[in-house]
């Protein structure tokens, strides 16, 4: 009985110890992804409020993108694949100075919506999105749903809207804006509740190992998911809701 009573009070101290390692992972997963969030914010903000900067990659009259535009357009896109590339060669420290120059690029590329929208709809949507982001990434978390298998669904969504984006660029229709921007909203939705599961259930089945370096790393890449998801519910719901000015 004894002996017992030592198992099953070593397995609830090993239980805590995991619980308390949890939640100081998704503390570091959204701290991670708040301030890359705030420097995207700060970036886009500086550049989109200043003509003279918005112009070195906006033609200031048509509002169109020129050639270093057109590059920072798709600069995100390639530092997400470059990013999965070079994760394993990179420390949980160089891992981290790149998803700030990721974010930082980001606050670039959508610095033109403080020229086309009225700052009081961006911050309404933000808000908007912070409610709605907070809300499904609480409840993929707390979940007793598998929603594993949402993700290639999902995947093959997020690959759809890409190719109809870039195809729309040419076309310019306004209905297929309307279009991708509805069917985005739910699809990044659909990807915070299930990013949230899993960043959960993968910190759960590696805390055994004790690889803080591998655990420094997998913060990165979950708030890095997190972020995309945030980034992209804003501006279509922007898309569809903002005042232009």
């Amino acid at each position: 009985m004894a002996e017992f009573d030592t198992i099953r009070t070593a397995a609830g101290a090993r239980a805590a110890q995991i619980d308390e390692g949890l939640r100081a992972h998704m503390n570091k997963v959204y701290g991670t992804m708040s301030v890359g969030m705030l420097m995207t914010f700060a970036v886009a903000w500086a550049v989109g409020t200043s003509p003279a900067l918005l112009s070195v990659f906006y033609n200031p009259v048509t509002g169109s993108p020129n050639i270093l535009g057109w590059i920072l357009m798709f600069a995100p896109l390639i530092m997400v694949f470059a990013f999965g590339a070079a994760i394993n060669r990179l420390s949980a420290a160089g891992a981290q100075l790149f998803f700030y120059a990721f974010a930082s690029v980001m606050g670039l590329s959508i610095a033109w919506i403080f020229q086309a929208f009225t700052g009081m709809s961006i911050a309404q949507v933000f808000l908007i999105t912070s409610i709605a982001f907070a809300g499904l990434s609480l409840w993929g978390y707390t979940t007793k749903k598998d929603i594993s298998g949402w993700g290639s669904f999902l995947i093959m969504g997020v690959i759809g809207l890409v190719i109809a984006m870039i195809v729309n660029i040419f076309l310019g229709s306004p209905a297929i804006m309307f279009a991708i921007s509805v069917l985005g909203v739910l699809i990044f939705a659909g990807l915070t509740a299930y990013d949230t599961q899993n960043i959960k259930n993968t910190y759960l089945a590696h805390a055994a190992h004790g690889d803080q370096e591998w655990m420094g790393k997998a913060a990165i890449m979950g708030a890095l998911s997190l972020y995309i998801n945030f980034i992209n519910m804003f501006m279509m719901l922007l898309s569809l809701f903002g005042n232009r000015e």
